[in-house]
């Protein structure tokens, strides 16, 4: 599935298509070059899942992990710095997957088994900037399937 982002708007879009499909446990993986828009991505989703607007999503690159308090809890992790699924599975996101967290993943392509496999990734680029959504396992094959419908 390809979703045209002509615009930041188009964005908050995908995310609030996203979002409602979305449930604890699920892994969403955001890959794409520098200035895609992997962070305002996460933040648009956020925000769908019901994060106030009074608390920031910023980009998890130096602390790895935040935590955010919607429907259901959100874990915003950046895996640019990490050397390998060892650095990875340090990090306990798939005990937080585990715990009903939705794991939303920055640079997480390379990790998606290290990450408890089964993700929803959204291959973001600019020039166009677009979205390419694919799934890597029945439960986010289901999920595409879900916003390829909707």
């Amino acid at each position: 599935m390809e979703v045209e982002l002509a615009s930041e708007r188009a964005t908050r879009e995908l995310a609030a298509r996203v979002a409602p499909h979305l449930a604890a446990g699920d892994l969403v993986v955001l890959s794409g070059p520098l200035g895609s828009g992997k962070t305002f991505f996460a933040r648009a989703l956020c925000r769908s899942l019901g994060l106030p607007a009074r608390l920031r999503v910023p980009s998890p690159t130096f602390t790895l992990v935040h935590e955010h308090p919607t429907t259901p809890p959100v874990s915003h992790a950046d895996l640019y710095r990490l050397r390998d699924e060892n650095d990875v599975r340090g990090l306990g996101l798939d005990a937080q997957r585990d715990d009903g967290r939705v794991l939303l993943v920055e640079w997480g392509e390379p990790y998606i088994d290290a990450l408890g496999g089964d993700a929803l990734v959204l291959e973001l680029s600019t020039g166009p900037r677009r979205a390419k959504l694919r799934a890597t396992g029945r439960r986010s094959s289901a999920l595409l399937a879900a916003l390829e419908g909707a």
